[in-house]
C-alpha cells in the first residue's frame, strides 16, 4: 500500500509499505477521506517523532476483522479517533481525558490507504457513522469534539459575548458553534476571505487583526467579551485577548506559541476582575459523541469550511496550501479517491 510520510513540512514522500495483517482484536481499514489539521504543520510539535505518517482525522471503510473482533464488520463505515483515554484514572474520573497517562495505542497516520486500528481503539475509539453522514463530513468529528469541549470548559451560554481570535478551520468551528449556542460571536484574522466567511457563519462583528479590536468592541458592542478563545499563535492577539475580556470572564488558549515565546499575563488586573485563563487542545469520548451528533443531525454545518480535495500523491501540496493560509480552510486527502 502507498503512505505519504512526513521528514517535515518540505520533505513528505510517497511511499510503498506492506499492508498490515490485523491481529485477533485488530482490524484493517481503508481510509476514504483524512483531513490536514492546523496541528500537523506544527514542526516544534511533529519533529520529536518524524519520520511519521501522519493524518488523525479519518474517514474510513472496515476491510477486515480479526477473529475476535465483535463490534464491527466488514463494510461498516467508521470514524476512528487518535487515541482513547481509559476512562477509570484519576485524571480520567476528574473529566481531564486529554491528559490520560495510560494511553498506549494511538493511530496510525491516515495519509495512508490503509490503516491498522489497535485492539484499543477498536473497542472505545470507533465510532460508526450514520448513513446520511459522508467521509468527509466525519474528517470534522474529531476537531469539532476539541471545540466542543473548549466551549464546554469556557461556560459559554446563551447571550454572552465570545471574541473568537483567528478565522482559521478551528476558529470557524468555534464561530458555528457559539452561534448555534445563541452566543454573540465577535472575530478578528488578516485575512478577508476567512473574515467573510465567518460572517457567513453566524458573525456579527468582523475585525481585521490590526484594528483596535477592544476600543471598536466597546464602541460596537458596548461591553467587553464573555469569552475570548485564542485561535492563532500570534502574540499580538494575546496581547488583544487580555484586553477583551470583560470581568467574570474567561480566556481560552485552543492553540499557543512555540515553546520559548514568552506571555505575559497581567496577572494583577486579572486578579481583581476574577478571569479565569484556560487550555484545551484534545477532547473526551463525550465530546466525540457530541460532535458526531451536531454534525449528523445538521446543526453544525461544514462543507462551506473545505476548500480543496487532493489524492494521497498531493499531500505535499496540501500542506503547502495549509501552510501558506491564504487559499485554504480545510485541505482533505482522499487516499483512495472514486471508491466513497
Amino acid at each position: 500500500m502507498k503512505v505519504s510520510r512526513w521528514y517535515n513540512n518540505a520533505d513528505i514522500r510517497l511511499e510503498e509499505v506492506p499492508t498490515p495483517k490485523p491481529g485477533p482484536r485488530e482490524m484493517l481499514v481503508k481510509v476514504l477521506a483524512c483531513g490536514i489539521c492546523g496541528s500537523d504543520i506544527v514542526e516544534w510539535y511533529r519533529l520529536p517523532r518524524a519520520p511519521l505518517v501522519q493524518g488523525h482525522e479519518i474517514g474510513a471503510l472496515v476491510v477486515e476483522t480479526g477473529s475476535d473482533v465483535q463490534k464491527f464488520k466488514a463494510g461498516d463505515r467508521v470514524f476512528i479517533a487518535p487515541k482513547v483515554a481509559c476512562q477509570q484514572c484519576d485524571y480520567c474520573l476528574q473529566g481531564h481525558h486529554p491528559v490520560c497517562t495510560q494511553v498506549k495505542d494511538r493511530l496510525p497516520g491516515g495519509f495512508s490507504e490503509y490503516v491498522l486500528v489497535p485492539e484499543a481503539l477498536v473497542e472505545k475509539g470507533t465510532y460508526r457513522l450514520p448513513d446520511s453522514m459522508t467521509y468527509e463530513q466525519s474528517t470534522f468529528i474529531e476537531p469539532l469534539a476539541c471545540v466542543v469541549r473548549a466551549q464546554r470548559l469556557a461556560g459559554l451560554a446563551r447571550k454572552q459575548t465570545v471574541l473568537i481570535l483567528g478565522c482559521g478551520m478551528s476558529g470557524l468551528l468555534h464561530v458555528k458553534l457559539a452561534q448555534s449556542k445563541g452566543c454573540t460571536v465577535a472575530v478578528t484574522d488578516m485575512n478577508d476571505t476567512r473574515l467573510a466567511l465567518a460572517k457567513k457563519s453566524g458573525a456579527k462583528m468582523i475585525f481585521k487583526a490590526t484594528d483596535a479590536v477592544p476600543d471598536r468592541l466597546l464602541a460596537e458592542h458596548g461591553k467587553k467579551a464573555d469569552a475570548v478563545i485564542v485561535c492563532t499563535s500570534s502574540l499580538a492577539a494575546i496581547d488583544q485577548a487580555w484586553k477583551c475580556v470583560d470581568k467574570g470572564g474567561v480566556v481560552v488558549f485552543f492553540a499557543v506559541p512555540e515553546p520559548g515565546k514568552q506571555v505575559t499575563v497581567p496577572i494583577n488586573d486579572f486578579w481583581t476582575k476574577e478571569i479565569r485563563i484556560l487550555t484545551s487542545y484534545y477532547c473526551g469520548p463525550d465530546n466525540m459523541a457530541a460532535a458526531l451528533e451536531l454534525l449528523a443531525s445538521g446543526a453544525i454545518a461544514i462543507e462551506d469550511l473545505i476548500t480543496h480535495r487532493l489524492p494521497l500523491a498531493e499531500t505535499a501540496q496540501g500542506f503547502k496550501l495549509v501552510l501558506g493560509g491564504q487559499e485554504s480552510i480545510k485541505v482533505i486527502i482522499h487516499p483512495n479517491p472514486g471508491e466513497e
